[in-house]
């Protein structure tokens, strides 16, 4: 892996509303196929083109569902608030450090990649699919902004037991923006709600139990 330093900023990919019949299993493995032989996150971000804050919601998840170091997930969940913190003041673009978006791997590793993530994309491309999408206007993209903000927030808070779900909850939410799919979108909103209300209540019973201790 390399990347290539530089002192500006860029917007790596356009979000829109845009309909997107070709499979994101076809576009990565077409993708892999196409590719020079180094492929950097620009040019995965210019790919996916209007899946952008699902995409990035999704990637960002993934890594806190997996058994972490205490504090660690305090980290990992930083770059789902700073995705979810521009969708919520009406980016319309996700925004990377010209560094980040330049940051390249080789052509093989990404297809050795691509062969271990498409089986699963293919496997849930089962059953999401683009249909009954209600996020079509600004405002409502900003209302979802500020539900995963809430969500991304939790995850960063160091409350015991409580990362994972929300966590769950936007990788959830990011294959459903991904995919335009309204049924796996309401589904993610209530693991959401559910994994809020399991956080909340692990802090108010932890202050109670802390007030009945001191």
């Amino acid at each position: 892996m390399s990347h290539q330093s530089s002192t500006s900023v860029v917007p790596a990919i356009q979000a829109g509303v845009r309909h997107h019949p070709e499979k994101l299993s076809d576009l990565l493995e077409r993708l892999a196929r196409t590719a020079d032989d180094r492929i950097s996150i620009r040019q995965m971000a210019e790919a996916l083109d209007d899946r952008s804050f699902g995409a990035f919601l999704l990637v960002f998840a993934l890594p806190n569902l997996i058994p972490l170091p205490p504090g660690a997930t305090m980290i990992l969940g930083l770059p789902m608030v700073v995705v979810a913190w521009q969708m919520l003041i009406g980016y319309n673009k996700v925004w990377l450090p010209r560094a980040l978006a330049d940051y390249s791997v080789e052509r093989a590793t990404f297809q050795r990649m691509v062969l271990r993530v498409v089986p699963w994309l293919r496997r849930t491309e089962t059953w999401v699919r683009p249909r009954n999408w209600p996020l079509n206007g600004a405002i409502r993209e900003q209302i979802f902004g500020l539900f995963v903000l809430i969500l991304a927030i939790i995850c960063v808070l160091p409350i015991p037991f409580g990362n994972w779900p929300p966590a769950f909850a936007i990788a959830i939410l990011g294959i459903a923006h991904t995919e335009r799919d309204g049924n796996c979108l309401v589904l993610g909103g209530v693991v959401g709600i559910i994994a809020a209300t399991v956080a909340s209540a692990i802090v108010l019973f932890t202050g109670a139990l802390l007030l009945r201790i001191f």
